[in-house]
């Protein structure tokens, strides 16, 4: 299961505990902390596992992804604060109403051409830091060169997505991508390369935390680990395969599933446990 989620989750540059962590509560009668635990593992170790085939297909901009960071973690931080302070009900609403406009808003990017280096206009924050950059389209063929769009405005979106992933103890690559992809107006390859980057340096952070807790029983995260390493190698190889349009309509329908549950959790719904 974990080798399955960490392979969409792969392909599609998002957390694999959002799959991961259901699995092992519903599925595998583990403990939701044991789970998170073993999430935040598989996060760590899916990353990993695609670094390689991303870097050596020059689709992850490490540059980009450094910048990008650090707005997230100022966000995470933020929400670590503000915890408590908003009733999680608003929260899942709140996270819904953001995945279904992320969605809509990615479905009508789909014939947008991508900008390509030597079109832009005045000198942006992109070309100070020198963050535009291309990648080898396998399924086109070619160079694919891009420029960074809007730097202030992906900022400010990543500091939201910080923001939110804290107060609801999710990882924020799902709302990563909508977020390059609209703001910074990113290849979804590209996007999708660089959030998997990106998650990997957070997860590494809490992973420590939950480790000198002695939280992580290696019983569970062990195999989740082995799973995940395998399935993100997969996914990254197919990521390069799959052409942009199959895989951003891939991604607008985890969105729109993912709102639903999220709709569902805030009404009160569970479809697993009714009667709860």
């Amino acid at each position: 299961m974990a080798l399955l989620a960490s392979a969409l989750g792969g392909t599609l540059g998002m957390a694999s505990g959002i799959f991961i962590v259901p699995i092992l509560v519903l599925f595998g009668g583990v403990g939701m902390h044991a789970a998170v635990a073993a999430s935040i593992v598989s996060v760590i170790a899916c990353s990993c596992g695609s670094a390689a085939p991303f870097l050596e297909g020059r689709l992850t901009n490490i540059r980009l992804a450094v910048v990008l960071e650090i707005a997230t973690t100022l966000g995470a931080l933020t929400g670590v604060f503000l915890a408590g302070a908003v009733p999680v009900r608003w929260l899942y609403f709140l996270f819904a109403a953001v995945l279904l406009l992320s969605a809509r808003q990615m479905l009508a990017r789909r014939r947008d051409p991508v900008a390509a280096a030597g079109e832009g206009g005045r000198r942006s924050w992109a070309d100070a830091l020198r963050l535009h950059s291309s990648y080898p389209e396998r399924t086109g063929g070619g160079e694919v060169a891009y420029l960074v769009q809007r730097l202030p405005a992906g900022l400010s979106l990543m500091y939201g997505a910080g923001l939110i992933s804290a107060l609801l103890g999710i990882g924020s690559g799902v709302l990563k991508i909508p977020a390059m992809d609209s703001a910074l107006r990113l290849p979804i390859k590209v996007s999708s390369a660089t959030s998997n980057f990106m998650i990997g340096v957070t997860a590494a952070a809490s992973g420590a935390a939950y480790f000198i807790h002695g939280d992580i029983d290696p019983g569970i995260a062990g195999p989740v680990a082995l799973g995940s390493v395998a399935g993100s190698v997969a996914g990254a190889k197919l990521l390069m395969r799959v052409s942009n349009e199959r895989l951003r309509v891939l991604f607008v329908t985890v969105l729109v599933v993912l709102a639903v549950q999220m709709l569902l959790t805030a009404c009160g719904i569970d479809l697993f446990h009714p009667s709860r």
